[in-house]
């Protein structure tokens, strides 16, 4: 999946972001980049799913290991 930050302007001025794609902290940065553009602070937020998920640039290593 690509990365996304979807941005939602409320009616009463509020926005909404949320993004997909991204796993871990990553996430944070695009956020932070998006207050300094609108010049306005966080109020609330929540980690989703992907947070704690695994990117698909990570690489995993397995071993075979001789026990004898």
């Amino acid at each position: 999946m690509a990365k996304q930050l979807i941005v939602k302007l409320r009616r009463d001025g509020t926005v909404d972001a949320e993004t997909a794609g991204m796993h871990g902290a990553e996430c944070m940065d695009y956020i932070c980049a998006l207050e300094n553009l609108l010049e306005a602070q966080t109020m609330t937020s929540s980690f989703t799913d992907d947070y704690a998920g695994v990117g698909s640039d990570a690489e995993t290593e397995q071993r075979d290991w001789d026990r004898s």
